[in-house]
């Protein structure tokens, strides 16, 4: 399946969460089992060149892009989980929301020092919540070596605001 053919697989939702917002659902994509093993398949080509050994996904979406590409690779997989939800020692990084902040965190002994990470999240917008599991992954010493994603909203500029990081996208808005 092509990323056009993918992205037809997306729904599209208008004003969600507020006005002047065009949501991009992808459960709809999810639970269509051919699109959702195309798109994690593309994703893997698309970083297969990368020297990488760990993927690390924030919670939620991150999870469920980056924990199958983690398989199909044959990587392990980190979550970056919010307050309170992991049960050993963990390290904490907190980003801005538009309505306030929000804290990620990171079992502290989830990476080795020099363990070369890709970070995966299921959209690109202005790259807050990737700016976020990047600086965990750099607080325990490890090298984050690109940022994958399903889809990137070029419009918002994201790929600007990683520069410095290689940048790899499925489908583009």
């Amino acid at each position: 399946m092509s990323p056009e053919q993918l992205k037809e697989k997306i729904r599209i939702i208008m004003d969600f969460p507020k006005k002047g917002i065009s949501f991009k659902d992808i459960t709809t994509l999810l639970k269509d089992g051919e699109a959702f093993k195309a798109a994690i398949k593309g994703l893997a080509e698309l970083v297969k060149e990368k020297d990488f050994d760990l993927i690390a996904g924030p919670e939620a979406r991150g999870f469920i892009i980056g924990a199958p590409l983690a398989f199909e690779l044959g990587k392990g997989f980190i979550p970056a989980r919010k307050k309170g939800k992991l049960p050993g020692e963990t390290i904490k990084a907190e980003y801005k929301l538009e309505y306030g902040t929000d804290i990620l965190e990171m079992h502290k002994d989830a990476i080795l020092e020099g363990q070369k990470v890709l970070v995966v999240d299921d959209l690109l917008a202005t790259g807050g919540t990737i700016f976020t599991t990047i600086e965990l992954v750099e607080k325990l010493g490890g090298k984050v070596v690109g940022v994958a994603f399903l889809i990137e909203l070029t419009e918002l500029s994201g790929r600007e605001n990683l520069k410095g990081y290689d940048v790899f996208s499925l489908i583009q808005y």
